[in-house]
């Protein structure tokens, strides 16, 4: 799967969805999704458990296509009559209006929470447990990030499946608030990427969000980058289940990611 448009190779289709109210076109690696991706989230969903819903994680950093590839996923499961929810982190940001009000105090002085947009400190983690925590035999109403406004929708997506892929950059931070989320995980897929991609997606976004490439650039290298450094180098990798890489050419393969991979 990518948003790219390299050459297609045989098997391959492509794709037209909104991601977080945004339009993404992706290429999608049939063979992967059918054969390796759907078949492992089934089994996950198939063992045994005390509680009604199962959750699949899908981690990795800002700009690796976490978000469409849970929303393929998901729509290819209901094709095939299989009902699956995918909910992502980001409706758990805090709203913007908290963020431009607080600062995260670092040695260097306090620094306003919305110039780090993105970073764990922007996000109501607690929050996050108690809807995993609260959906585990319920239904609930989950929150999600408008890109177009820059600032969380409460109560949009409904989760209702048996089965539901939550994705999001901080899902395996073994850091506190962060690291005990993966008990409600059954099955974890990692995915990471060539360095060089994630800048150019994660520039184009903000540049597709309204900014101009200079603003974007700069908000790379004050945000995103060390967001994506901090997913590689402080992800509990221990307890990834599948872990895919994002080639320079949009292509996904299967292999072993080590801590810290993409620095």
């Amino acid at each position: 799967m990518t948003t790219d448009s390299p050459a297609p190779r045989p098997g391959d289709r492509s794709v037209r969805t909104l991601v977080n109210g945004l339009e993404v076109q992706a290429r999608v690696d049939r063979h992967l999704v059918e054969e390796t991706l759907l078949p492992a989230l089934g089994a996950a969903a198939a063992r045994p458990r005390t509680h009604r819903r199962a959750y699949a994680f899908l981690v990795g950093p800002p700009g690796v296509g976490k978000s469409t590839l849970a929303t393929v996923l998901a729509d290819a499961a209901r094709r095939r009559g299989e009902h699956v929810d995918a909910v992502g982190i980001d409706g758990f940001h805090h709203p913007q209006s908290y963020l431009t009000t607080h600062h995260l105090h670092t040695d260097a002085g306090p620094v306003p929470l919305s110039t780090i947009k993105g970073a764990p400190e922007t996000f109501d983690v607690a929050s996050l447990a108690q809807h995993l925590a609260a959906s585990a035999n319920r239904d609930v109403v989950w929150p999600t990030y408008d890109r177009r406004v820059h600032d969380v929708v409460p109560g949009t997506d409904r989760v209702s499946a048996d089965l539901v892929l939550v994705e999001g950059n901080w899902l395996l931070l073994d850091e506190p608030g962060w690291r005990d989320l993966s008990t409600y995980a059954s099955y974890v897929v990692f995915v990471a990427a060539d360095p060089q991609l994630l800048r150019d997606r994660l520039v184009e976004r903000k540049v597709r969000g309204g900014l101009s490439r200079a603003e974007a650039e700069a908000f790379y290298e004050r945000s995103d980058r060390r967001n994506v450094e901090r997913v590689m180098a402080s992800s509990d990798l221990s307890k990834v289940d599948l872990a895919l890489t994002v080639q320079a050419d949009g292509t996904i393969e299967q292999g072993t990611i080590r801590q810290g991979e993409n620095r």
